[in-house]
């Protein structure tokens, strides 16, 4: 298990320089501003979010263009050479994220008000631990803001190299319920690759 770690790092941190521009040719960071515009209740600036599995940072980007600079911006992500790219991008629009080089479930962090992650569960050896962990990283009544991996056969590409999961609506629906979070809303993208290969889905821990 710990060489297919390093291995997966490794592969992180090679993709690492190109991964941004990427992100934007594909259509993701605009799908990802898609999805947290997407009507919902108002989202006040003193929250603290953590951005999990974050790579180069494009989905906290995202959130600080859509909702401002929050409280507190975290960067969980076991590759450093995707941290440094987040941290620039980040800083960019004026925000210092403090970084955690770990894997979800390695890191003791203080709860968060919103937790995004997008891809991350269909890399983990069990996406159910994975969202129980992402469940205790929210305070109660925080958020989760997930994207995740659905069958198309771009993901069948995407396969050959990450060797990713894939999951039916209903499939993660019940998954993110068994964690112990409330489903909110499920946020279908409109157009693209992240229309052919991904969801959105919004979900909350109870109070």
């Amino acid at each position: 298990m710990a060489d297919a770690t390093a291995s997966a790092k490794a592969r992180y941190d090679a993709a690492a320089p190109r991964w941004r521009d990427k992100m934007r040719a594909l259509g993701y960071y605009d799908a990802y501003l898609g999805f947290l515009s997407a009507p919902q209740e108002t989202v006040r600036r003193d929250v603290r979010v953590v951005d999990v599995g974050a790579g180069t940072a494009s989905f906290a980007e995202a959130w600080v263009a859509i909702h401002g600079p929050p409280r507190q911006t975290t960067l969980l992500e076991p590759s450093r050479a995707m941290l440094e790219r987040g941290r620039a991008a980040l800083q960019g629009r004026g925000v210092e994220p403090w970084l955690v080089q770990a894997l979800l479930g390695d890191a003791d962090l203080a709860p968060f008000d919103v937790v995004l992650a997008a891809h991350v569960i269909e890399h983990c050896a069990d996406p159910l631990v994975a969202l129980r962990q992402m469940r205790d990283l929210l305070r109660p009544g925080g958020k989760l803001r997930l994207v995740v991996s659905k069958p198309h056969w771009c993901n069948a590409i995407i396969w050959w190299q990450w060797r990713h999961r894939t999951f039916q609506e209903g499939e993660i629906v019940t998954l993110i319920q068994k964690a112990g979070l409330e489903v909110e809303s499920i946020y279908r993208f409109p157009s693209g690759p992240p229309s052919r290969t991904s969801r959105g889905i919004v979900a909350s821990r109870p109070g």
